[in-house]
């Protein structure tokens, strides 16, 4: 090989390693703008053929667990949740569900939460849960072997995890892992006592694709139900990415927690690294 020919194949190498770098990101994180703007931004960054594949079923899974307003910051903000819905569907979705378990009143919780109308603007199918829905299933924890769980997370492709961040009086945070637990059923107060293994529990289980994390506005004490406006934040931030670790990590430095206990958990047992490559967009 001449030496011209040679420098030619590892410049080419090098061009293709760092543009496929640049076309899958670990992470992308967008700060400023409308919710529904930056989030659009994220996941063109991040890449729509992540999102979802042609002719999937999806289910995009909010934070949407408390009857509180938008601006209360206890739901995901339902103008991120309306992106991400708009996003699978250009990938190539065939449906998109969204749905929750609420602790609150399920009818008022998806509509004063503004998350039910902005989804079906976006062409999402909204589902209310019933207990007839339930499956029990082996969830092969270290804490939870098994649990009844919604056969409709069961029946999807791929599950879009939306998260809030926001201050949980027990757990520290509820950010993306604990947010699965709206996928399941039964006695949930139960999982509280070991709710840091718990919630690791269901990620390993349920292994969501992607982690979309709303830190529009977040909420910073008396979480998860909040109410007060005071104790809510304006960051403006949302970042997308693969790893239910990094998600969490990068979220719960909002709060000021580092390397917080099912964080350590979730990367001692390789579900994600909590150090991600961000890219800002």
């Amino acid at each position: 090989m001449k030496r011209r020919e040679f420098f030619r194949l590892v410049a080419g190498s090098v061009a293709s390693l760092l543009l496929g770098e640049a076309r899958e990101p670990e992470a992308v994180e967008v700060e400023g703008g409308d919710p529904y703007e930056i989030t659009r931004r994220a996941l063109r960054a991040f890449g729509v053929k992540r999102v979802a594949s042609r002719g999937d079923v999806v289910l995009v899974k909010p934070n949407m667990g408390w009857d509180r307003r938008p601006e209360q910051a206890a739901d995901t903000n339902p103008l991120v949740v309306r992106a991400v819905v708009e996003t699978a569907y250009e990938a190539g979705a065939k449906r998109v569900m969204v749905f929750d378990n609420p602790c609150n009143p399920a009818k008022r919780t998806y509509y004063r939460s503004g998350i039910a109308r902005e989804a079906r603007k976006a062409g999402a199918e909204i589902v209310f849960l019933r207990e007839n829905h339930l499956v029990k299933k082996r969830i092969g924890g270290e804490f939870l072997k098994e649990w009844e769980v919604y056969r409709q997370a069961l029946e999807v492709d791929r599950i879009i995890d939306v998260p809030i961040v926001k201050h949980h009086s027990l757990a520290g945070a509820t950010i993306a892992m604990k947010n699965l637990m709206g996928l399941i059923g039964g006695r949930r107060g139960y999982l509280h006592r070991r709710i840091h293994t718990a919630v690791v529990d269901l990620a390993a289980f349920f292994k969501p694709s992607l982690y979309v994390v709303d830190a529009y506005r977040i909420l910073k004490a008396h979480g998860p139900v909040g109410g007060n406006l005071s104790d809510v934040a304006l960051m403006k931030r949302v970042l997308v990415t693969g790893d239910p670790v990094g998600a969490d990590a990068w979220g719960a430095e909002f709060l000021g927690l580092r390397n917080p206990p099912w964080v350590k958990i979730a990367g001692e047992r390789g579900l994600g690294k909590a150090k991600l490559k961000i890219l800002k967009a």
